[in-house]
């Protein structure tokens, strides 16, 4: 009997028939033969009708003779006629986050879950500015923030044994988080976590390495939040390997993987902690979670980062047949805005047992908003937080907190018989939307509070319409969707080529799969000049962000190159510089490593972002195209040119 978290992933096809394997769940059972045979004539009907459906034999040389917007969108609609079951989340798009077409600004930068939406972020001021950039910094508004978070010493173990449920407002987000993700309360336990990395490293710390030797981790690209994590592990005796990734098309080194995860005596001791996303957040790449099973049949402790994965992917996983003893998730963005939110950390609760005490700071508490300015006068808060909350004319009052930041939420708050609506918004440490590169920031914005909102008998239905739109959507929607929009971004950047070149020179080279009916909606490329040289990736985020359109960059790393490609990896890898080492399998050596121009699409992407790219990618078939942008900004006294 087929668990209910798998019942709709076995109808996510471009024709509504690939059953579940698609998403690499076991496929040990002989009556699905046939549903194998039809999810390969699928996949290769989808395949086909892309490359065939959109410039067949063309060529594009000149960037002005693309073709235009609604031409590109009627051909696109015609090849894919399922897109236009997709028309709700346009219409959430134009209700909720309309403010993506206000500021006429495109976000590519950001793959994952959020909580919530704009209007919630930006409720009663419509009549504020949009935001010029993902980048900027929100506006002030004059609504009291709902909730912030604190950072709190804590042990880990003993938070998860007898951390308790925590406020009503913490219960209340915690369940609809878990039950968002499918994970049961039963099985579970979890902590509120500043983001990616503190998750991380608070399991790092706690992990017992000293007993379970091995860290083994699974990623085709560079990271601030898994260096944290084998940083950590490395200093309490861990032994870190890491997979290897197969040139061109960047696939897992099966061999090489298997051979680290499988033992090669029967053993009952635990090996270590298998480290394992289901989607590189980078390439696209997507993985069976079949080495998952696979680690856990050898003694491996299973830890699933789940921060790549889209809205409802975690109802394809399956928590009923392969459970991870850990999990990583993170809220961490309104869609458009400046990075906002917090991480969670799940572990089973059959693990907990297995942990080390340690005590570390990456655990936060979610602060009701009546307390977020409560400094005692001998506060542990900075001098910022204390000026900002005077300049304001806020109280300080004896409720201790040791730090205030806050995510956007909409409240029904029901006092004395009648109903009120609250709105708030603020800034909190999370992981930045350049996540990619592996950097992260924290900002503050304190604002005018409200008085007399607040009761003692205060009680509240919290919001999170992000959640809500993509389970309204369904996990099928939401995949056609990007299926459609990512494999049409990919063709079209392949279909263009220098012109009056002594040899065919693509503008455009993508690393990890190419048109594939699984794929990750995340793409990594770089552009090449005419002379066949490589744009700088930093210097192709400068000029989009420019045009108003939000990309990230980011290193690929750990990939294995056969004799035959021995001569292209010498053209292509790169050194890094000032001696810096990094991993390779399982020993430190000179770094190498590809740096490129990341893209992800998020479940509110439309036609019109991907063909807004597209064009401006174009416009370096213009051999002066970066000179003209230099001289351009330099003629409208900009001050920062370095392109």
């Amino acid at each position: 009997m087929q668990p209910p978290c798998l019942k709709e992933v076995t109808q996510v096809c471009f024709h509504g028939c690939c059953p579940s394997q698609l998403l690499g769940l076991p496929e040990e059972q002989p009556t699905i033969s046939k549903s194998r045979s039809t999810s390969s004539t699928c996949r290769r009907n989808f395949a086909v009708t892309t490359t065939s459906s959109f410039f067949p034999n063309t060529q594009f040389t000149d960037h002005e003779s693309l073709p235009l917007l609604q031409e590109s969108l009627s051909q696109f609609k015609n090849a894919y006629p399922q897109y236009l079951e997709t028309i709700q989340v346009d219409q959430i798009r134009a209700q909720e986050y309309y403010h993506l077409s206000l500021s006429n600004h495109i976000c590519l930068d950001y793959i994952g879950i959020g909580l919530f939406s704009h209007t919630q972020f930006q409720n009663q001021h419509s009549s504020i500015l949009p935001i010029a950039s993902c980048s900027s910094p929100p506006p002030e508004y004059s609504e009291f923030p709902f909730f912030g978070i604190s950072h709190k010493s804590v042990n880990l173990k003993s938070q998860l044994l007898h951390g308790g449920q925590g406020s009503e407002l913490e219960s209340t987000i915690k369940k609809k988080i878990m039950n968002f993700l499918n994970i049961s309360e039963n099985d579970y336990c979890m902590v509120f976590t500043a983001n990616r990395s503190s998750a991380f490293e608070l399991l790092a710390k706690s992990y017992p390495f000293q007993a379970n030797r091995k860290l083994l981790t699974v990623y085709d690209y560079e990271s601030e939040a898994v260096e944290t994590m084998i940083n950590s592990s490395e200093k309490r005796g861990a032994r870190v390997m890491s997979a290897e990734f197969t040139w061109p098309r960047l696939r897992i080194h099966s061999g090489k993987l298997k051979k680290m995860i499988v033992r090669k005596r029967k053993k009952k001791k635990i090996r270590g902690l298998f480290m394992f996303p289901l989607q590189s957040r980078v390439t696209g790449a997507s993985y069976s979670y079949q080495w998952m099973s696979m680690a856990q049949e050898n003694g491996w402790h299973v830890l699933l980062d789940a921060c790549a994965l889209g809205p409802k992917d975690m109802n394809s996983f399956g928590l009923s047949l392969i459970r991870p003893d850990f999990l990583v998730c993170s809220f961490y963005k309104v869609f458009g805005e400046n990075p906002t939110g917090f991480g969670c950390l799940f572990v089973k609760k059959s693990t907990v047992p297995v942990l080390e005490a340690s005590t570390s700071m990456g655990i936060v508490s979610l602060v009701p908003a009546k307390k977020l300015f409560c400094l005692p006068e001998d506060s542990s808060g900075t001098d910022t937080e204390l000026e900002q909350a005077s300049r304001l004319g806020n109280p300080i009052c004896e409720l201790p907190i040791t730090s205030s930041f806050s995510g956007p939420i909409s409240v029904q708050s029901i006092q004395n018989g009648r109903s009120e609506h609250v709105d708030a918004t603020q800034m909190h440490e999370s992981e930045a939307t350049t996540e990619h590169q592996g950097t992260e920031h924290s900002s503050q914005s304190v604002q005018q509070g409200k008085k007399g909102e607040h009761s003692r008998n205060f009680s509240s239905e919290i919001e999170c319409r992000g959640l809500d739109h993509v389970d309204s959507l369904g996990l099928i929607l939401i995949s056609n969707r990007s299926r459609f929009l990512i494999n049409w971004l990919i063709n079209a950047l392949m279909k263009l080529q220098h012109p009056n070149a002594d040899e065919r020179i693509r503008l455009v080279r993508i690393y990890g799969p190419r048109i594939k009916f699984d794929r990750g909606p995340a793409l990594a490329f770089n552009v090449y000049d005419w002379k066949g040289e490589r744009v700088e990736p930093t210097l192709v985020q400068k000029l989009a962000d420019r045009s108003n359109i939000s990309l990230s960059y980011g290193s690929l790393h750990h990939i294995w190159f056969s004799d035959k490609y021995q001569e292209e990896r010498e053209r292509v890898i790169e050194k890094k510089k000032n001696g810096e080492k990094a991993r390779d399998g399982n020993r430190r050596t000179k770094a190498n490593h590809i740096t490129v121009v990341t893209v992800a699409l998020g479940f509110l992407a439309n036609f019109e972002d991907i063909y807004r790219l597209w064009a401006f990618v174009a416009q370096f078939l213009d051999a002066d195209f970066v000179e003209k942008e230099r001289w351009r900004y330099t003629a409208l006294n900009q001050k920062i040119v370095e392109v």
